[in-house]
């Protein structure tokens, strides 16, 4: 992919991944580097629902939804690259390794995802990316994920 697509806004984000509220875990994609790198970032606010639970009293963002957010990112660096948008592309999961918390995350961080993808090309259904969080440039969580790539039939990417 030689060109290089420079951001995604919340609008083309769900123009190419399918994920709604509750669980669209990132806000905007910035410094697209074709499929290659991209930054996700995600406002952690309150309002969220996982933090009625997670804790009372204490929220913290669970460790598993940074990943998704980290996921998600991925997604629309992949989508934005091969121009997904409106293509109902879906997404799976099909591993997580190494993964590793280093930090809370709680309402009122900005949590940035630097993503990079490890393996994977325009045309491949299965992708492995490279993934770390931070909050103000501490590192929170980092790890490795592998997804499928599902595009319809008639989605020609």
């Amino acid at each position: 992919m030689t060109e290089t697509l420079q951001s995604a806004d919340i609008h083309r984000i769900q123009r190419i991944i399918p994920h709604r509220y509750p669980f669209l875990l990132v806000d905007k994609v910035v410094d697209i580097d074709g499929y290659s790198t991209g930054k996700g970032i995600k406002n952690v606010t309150m309002n969220e629902p996982h933090f009625q639970g997670h804790f009372p009293g204490k929220p913290i963002m669970p460790g598993v939804t940074i990943i998704e957010a980290m996921a998600q990112t991925a997604g629309v660096i992949v989508g934005a690259a091969l121009g997904l948008e409106d293509k109902n592309a879906l997404i799976y999961f099909m591993s997580i390794e190494k993964a590793k918390f280093r930090r809370m995350v709680v309402p009122g961080d900005v949590l940035e995802m630097q993503v990079e993808t490890l393996r994977g090309k325009p045309g491949a259904k299965m992708w492995k990316f490279g993934g770390k969080a931070t909050v103000d440039g501490e590192l929170a969580c980092e790890a490795e994920f592998m997804a499928m790539l599902d595009l319809p039939a008639d989605a020609g990417a």
